[in-house]
């Protein structure tokens, strides 16, 4: 509802003076401006995408539920956090969004514009981006107030990770809001991203899981947690979950392009 509130006093494709015309870049950069106000205005959204994880980055801290020998649980947890924060932008925020732009005709109307069906593909991909770089500042600050340090070999493992994992949730989103009712996206994603968060590998290890361990591993969420807990914790590339992030990015990708309905 607000996605239609938001269109009746400004989009991103308005009308200009004769002679003041927008380049097609221009228009993705409003329309991923757009659609990241309001994701920013829709307070459930925010909750999910900011205010839980930090509330679990200082509450698990605080009960010392992940210290080991070898590390601290602050140490194994910002990673996870990180992780979950890519699934609630990505997933949840733009499934949800995208269900209820598209019940409403929004999808519709901004696809016959000038800015198309792949513009605001790539506006909804620079949302995404930007809430993400939000949720990192957010998160990132609060664990270096809290005493976190990552491992600075990892950096770049790690952004490959977050940039693919961003891919592979929002192909997912997007395939569930195109395929499926609002009422049903807004169950499966957030009912989703409570069972990936918890028990999935994103926030805690899936050496907790015990047998189902090797089971979950092919997890989008696991491939995602693991390969940043590797990467920020011991500067290294893990192979099989990047491998196995990727494919799911990849599918994902494939089957939104082949199934998704504008209508």
């Amino acid at each position: 509802m607000n996605s239609l509130q938001s269109t009746k006093t400004w989009s991103p494709v308005q009308q200009r003076p004769a002679g003041h015309s927008v380049s097609l870049a221009q228009r993705v950069f409003r329309q991923g401006l757009y659609e990241t106000v309001n994701m920013l205005r829709n307070g459930e959204q925010l909750l999910v995408s900011i205010i839980i994880p930090v509330m679990v980055l200082i509450g698990v801290h605080t009960a010392g539920l992940l210290d080991t020998e070898e590390h601290s649980t602050l140490q194994i947890l910002t990673p996870g956090v990180l992780a979950i924060a890519v699934m609630s932008s990505a997933f949840t925020s733009q499934g949800i969004g995208t269900a209820f732009d598209r019940r409403y005709g929004v999808l519709r109307f901004l696809s016959t514009t000038p800015i198309g069906n792949t513009g605001l593909i790539f506006g909804k991909a620079i949302a995404v981006m930007l809430i993400l770089l939000i949720q990192l500042v957010v998160l990132l600050t609060v664990a270096f107030v809290l005493g976190y340090r990552p491992e600075l070999g990892g950096i770049l493992p790690g952004l490959v990770f977050l940039l693919i994992g961003a891919v592979a949730f929002t192909s997912l989103g997007l395939l569930v809001a195109g395929t499926l009712r609002p009422e049903a996206t807004l169950a499966i994603t957030n009912l989703l991203w409570i069972l990936l968060g918890a028990a999935g590998g994103s926030v805690f290890p899936l050496s907790q899981t015990g047998f189902l361990t090797p089971l979950l591993q092919w997890l989008p969420s696991a491939a995602l947690g693991d390969g940043l807990r590797a990467a920020l914790m011991d500067g290294q590339w893990a192979l099989l979950p990047l491998l196995i992030l990727s494919a799911w990015a990849a599918g994902a990708t494939a089957l939104t392009v082949k199934f998704f309905s504008w209508k």
